[in-house]
């Protein structure tokens, strides 16, 4: 059993069968990624379109039950490039993006599913929906374009205070009626298990630290 391996079975013994985990394999190539593939593992999450489409459209061609997840910020002119690759994207945080997204599902006839992210501590550098604008935005995703958004997504400050962030979160999720949660990484997922996460996504503590 390889050193990934245990990390992974380590991390899901901790979350149990009801939480989806993503793992995080940016900047890692399959060589290292290749184990949790053939034990059958589903999620993958990456941070950038241009490495996804270098290391999974062969793999995904053999193991077309693997579910690829954008997590990373995602740029309008790599909108059409994610639709036609990733399945699940986490990182939707504005309008111009939205109806990129929706134009692109048209024109090759895919329905993705998405998390709407959230800026939960109105950081100016981070990006994401305002909470007081989450609403109008979640009706026009879902009434005008037919996006499937199916939860909300966040990355709160590094500040010791996830339980705060999270709590929001999820709260928010629920006044939505959203079923599915994206939160918590390798630093903070057994917080955000608390709260109701049903995705989390989980890079170091799985493929050890990056160089």
């Amino acid at each position: 059993m390889s050193f990934v391996t245990i990390n992974f079975e380590k991390v899901k013994k901790l979350v149990g069968d009801k939480v989806n985990i993503i793992a995080v394999s940016k900047t890692f190539e399959y060589i290292h990624i290749k184990p949790l593939v053939e034990i059958g593992h589903k999620h993958f999450g990456e941070n950038k379109v241009q490495e996804a489409e270098r290391k999974w459209p062969e793999v995904k061609k053999y193991f077309p039950d693997i579910k690829l997840h954008m997590i990373g910020k995602l740029q309008s002119n790599k909108a059409k490039q994610a639709v036609k690759l990733f399945d699940y994207i986490h990182s939707l945080d504005n309008l111009k993006l939205a109806n990129l997204l929706s134009k692109y599902e048209t024109l090759f006839n895919k329905k993705r599913k998405y998390f709407i992210q959230v800026n939960v501590a109105n950081e100016k550098q981070k990006s994401g929906i305002d909470k007081n604008k989450l609403a109008l935005f979640y009706k026009y995703c879902t009434e005008e374009l037919n996006l499937k958004i199916i939860g909300l997504m966040c990355i709160p400050p590094n500040d010791g205070s996830a339980n705060v962030y999270f709590k929001s979160t999820m709260e928010l999720n629920e006044s939505l009626g959203l079923k599915e949660l994206s939160i918590g990484m390798s630093a903070d997922f057994l917080t955000a298990i608390k709260y109701n996460s049903t995705f989390i996504r989980i890079g170091s503590a799985i493929f050890g630290e990056r160089s």
